[in-house]
């Protein structure tokens, strides 16, 4: 069952800031023990946050693997990424980057919505934090600069 919602707002538009948050988001949970995955739009999405996962920070290691479908999910690894989280997997933190509420969102104890400025990320934004807000879910909104720490 969700616990709480968090919205990271971002004053940076460009995606590339949203993956560099995502990957110091994810490394402070992995650090913490946590079972993390994160929804992506599209697969090419997922390799290219899979290639800055592995290069962000020249001192850390997050071991992690892109998930195509229910089946390549992975109980011994702690960060997993995809394009749909499956039914029957659940984690601690489920990050979204994604451009929908994703499926299968209540297994996850926390959720991380990332948003950027670009007009239409918030649009979209907003409307996920309406649909968190009328389930009645704990929501928190974090406004961040380009260098912002997790």
């Amino acid at each position: 069952m969700t616990e709480r919602v968090d919205f990271y707002v971002l004053k940076s538009a460009a995606a590339k800031q949203r993956w560099a948050f995502a990957c110091r988001l994810t490394e402070k949970a992995y650090l913490r023990d946590l079972r993390i995955v994160i929804v992506n739009d599209t697969l090419a999405d997922a390799q290219a946050l899979d290639d800055l996962l592995w290069t962000f920070n020249e001192r850390s290691f997050i071991p992690h693997k892109i998930c195509q479908d229910e089946h390549s999910m992975d109980p011994a690894t702690k960060v997993h990424l995809t394009v749909e989280p499956a039914a029957h997997f659940s984690a601690d933190l489920l990050v979204n980057l994604a451009a929908r509420l994703p499926a299968h969102w209540e297994r996850y104890s926390r959720i991380a919505e990332i948003i950027d400025a670009e007009d239409e990320c918030r649009r979209l934004g907003r409307e996920r934090f309406k649909t968190y807000r009328d389930l009645k879910l704990i929501l928190k909104t974090h406004q961040l600069d380009e260098t912002a720490t997790v």
